[in-house]
């Protein structure tokens, strides 16, 4: 009964979203309070009603009840009950519930926090999200139904959860994704209903932009730990692919980004409305993309779901409608959101527009690369081909070497106009901040790499400026602007990291038997022993490897159940370099494949992303932007 009872719920909140939509709409339209206070009430109910349903189906997983369809493809007896709890997310049904379930939080967080709204504004946003929640659940109950049972009732032991997915990185990543990725709907749903209303103000960006940072910290963390899970869990030691499913969140973040950016110039100086306008449709819209993307089949990637062709048309469906409506209604009413604000040579309204620029052109460059193989496939009738990392590495680097000169001579810019006598401090920076870049990366790797000296060369002077700004502001620090200069500071940890990982990182693919030694770097590798060992559902070949002091075991196992066989990488992590073995097939007679690396700097890349998603969550947490908002929110109700 527990199953039906997880259906039933989960009906019932479509219900209260197809609902939710209508009532919203119709307070909005007639500036109705009892009807907006009624939508309020649906938002709360759907997200309980989903939350629910949810937490049912996993208690399900918890038992064991294997006459479930999607348990028993997902799960089984021999499972630690953790991973049988993330085994819920493990595939498109489950992980499509948890879509819906998050999709319903941020609509009941909207609901709670919006009173302080104009009812035709907030009865729009609930609206909105309410009507696209009732898509996706239609979706999911029509043609990705994770409650149905399997007939004839027969209970089995379970098919497993998918190998790679059983590690801890699986507990959280996904919720963090989903988080980001559909956190967007919010900026969306407030876009739509500034376009309907026709008010993109200061007030409207300065309510808009909590959400936007939020749902932009959560994706941020969710990218991190994907790829934190991918350079350990994969086992060979990378840590972004350019893989279509990592492109997928990845155009969102770039896109939402750039709103940030945006909404923070419409809230100072009633400048780019329209741009903004169309950034928040448009970031909401790349993760609905994404996740078709993910859920298609339509192209080939290790992290994407195995489909039916025919949900593939269903959520395409989804897609089009959605994108189609926001861009019709955004030709129709963006004409009449044009800014008239001057601004002259080198301002801050300048530097934010090339930052626009150049993030808008990078995501244009990832889209256009991850689809190719796409429409080529199309244009030839059925010929394959692939684009590789090298190729979104030619045009994305220097693009982002671009946006990270801007950030640098961002934090003594001023509004409207900069005179030049203002960035000499920023010069000096430069020419102290280009000796350090050479001599960094020669004092660390005894050998100069122009490539990386001038990534970070670019890194230290946005450190630099953006620490000398936080000094002179020391007796005035908002959250809002501390959170700002934290997040380029991560983005510039962030890009020491890629560049001295990828520039001084060591690699070697070797064959060794027990007792061999092997140099590799600077340090002495010895292979000392092998041996049989077993996990709750696996068994595996785990090895031993002395290093200095440092005993690492690489494993390689082997899950019964499904005949799949992982790599678990041993690493030793330090602040500045990673050491990293990885064991392969068996060579020979008692010999194996091994790979030997180091990884220089490689836990700045996520340590400067993390640092980047705390400054987010920093500046939502400003005290006075809150009240600001409020009272401004506020008269407008009185006004309307």
């Amino acid at each position: 009964m527990i199953p039906e009872l997880a259906h039933f719920l989960c009906v019932l909140g479509f219900t209260c979203a197809l609902a939710l939509g209508g009532t919203g709409f119709f307070a909005a339209k007639f500036n109705q309070a009892a009807w907006l206070l009624a939508a309020r009430q649906l938002a709360v109910l759907q997200f309980l009603t989903i939350l629910g349903s949810f937490v049912l189906l996993d208690i399900s997983f918890l038992r064991d009840d294997f006459t479930v369809q999607y348990i028993a493809s997902n799960s089984n007896e021999a499972l630690p009950w953790y991973f049988k709890a993330s085994a819920m997310w493990g595939d498109h049904e489950g992980s499509f519930l948890l879509w819906v379930l998050v999709m319903a939080g941020w609509t009941g967080a909207v609901a709670l926090r919006g009173r302080s709204h104009s009812i035709d504004m907030h009865g729009y946003v609930l609206g909105v999200l309410g009507l696209i929640n009732a898509g996706f659940l239609l979706f999911l109950l029509s043609a990705s139904n994770p409650f149905l049972r399997a007939f004839p009732l027969n209970p089995t032991v379970g098919m497993d959860m998918n190998a790679i997915l059983q590690d801890y990185g699986h507990l959280v990543h996904p919720p963090f994704l989903y988080l980001g990725y559909v956190g967007f709907s919010v900026a969306f749903a407030y876009a739509i209903a500034a376009l309907l209303t026709g008010r993109i103000d200061a007030a409207w960006a300065r309510w808009s932009r909590p959400w936007t940072n939020t749902a932009w910290a959560f994706l941020t963390v969710g990218i991190a730990l994907g790829s934190w899970w991918a350079y350990y869990e994969l086992g060979w030691g990378g840590w972004w692919f350019w893989d279509p499913v990592e492109n997928a969140s990845f155009m969102p973040w770039l896109a939402a980004t750039a709103l940030i950016h945006s909404m923070a110039v419409t809230e100072k100086r009633g400048a780019f409305k329209s741009w903004t306008a169309l950034l928040a449709l448009l970031t909401f819209t790349l993760s609905l993309i994404g996740a078709f993307l993910v859920r298609s089949g339509v192209l080939t990637s290790v992290h994407a779901f195995a489909i039916d062709p025919e949900r593939g048309v269903f959520l395409a469906t989804i897609v089009a409608v959605v994108a189609s409506l926001a861009l019709l209604l955004y030709a129709f009413r963006a004409s009449k959101l044009r800014s008239q604000i001057a601004y002259r040579g080198i301002s801050r309204e300048m530097l934010l527009l090339a930052n626009n620029m150049l993030l808008t052109l990078a995501l244009a460059v990832i889209f256009l690369y991850t689809l190719y193989p796409l429409f080529y496939e199309w244009l030839t009738g059925g010929e394959r081909t692939s684009i590789g990392p090298p190729y979104f590495n030619r045009a994305f680097v220097p693009l982002m070497m671009l946006l990270a000169a801007c950030l640098a001579l961002a934090p003594l810019s001023r509004w409207k106009r900069t005179p030049l006598a203002l960035y000499k401090p920023v010069l000096i920076m430069l020419v102290v901040s280009a000796v350090l870049g050479l001599f960094i990366p020669l004092v660390y790797a005894g050998a100069l790499n122009l490539g990386v000296s001038l990534c970070v060369a670019i890194a230290v002077w946005i450190v630099a400026s953006h620490l000398a700004e936080l000094y002179r502001h020391r007796r005035s620090l908002a959250l809002s602007f501390v959170g700002m200069n934290v997040a380029h500071l991560g983005f510039a940890i962030t890009v020491i990291g890629i560049a001295m990982t990828s520039g001084f990182s060591v690699s070697q693919d070797l064959r060794l038997s027990v007792g061999d030694e092997v140099q590799v770097g600077e340090r002495t590798y010895l292979f000392s022993a092998i041996r049989n060992v077993e996990g709750p559902n696996y068994v595996a070949n785990q090895a031993d490897f002395v290093v200095g002091d440092v005993l690492l075991q690489p494993e390689r196992r082997q899950y019964t159940t499904r005949n799949t066989v992982t790599t678990e990488a041993a690493i030793r992590p330090g602040f500045t370099n990673d050491l990293l073995i990885s064991l392969g097939e068996p060579v020979g007679v008692d010999a194996w494949a091994v790979r030997i690396q180091e990884k220089p700097f490689i836990r700045w890349v996520w340590l400067g992303a993390v640092l980047a998603a705390i400054a987010g969550v920093i500046a939502v947490c400003d005290v006075r932007y809150r009240r600001l908002r409020v009272r401004e929110l506020t008269a407008a109700q009185v006004a309307d």
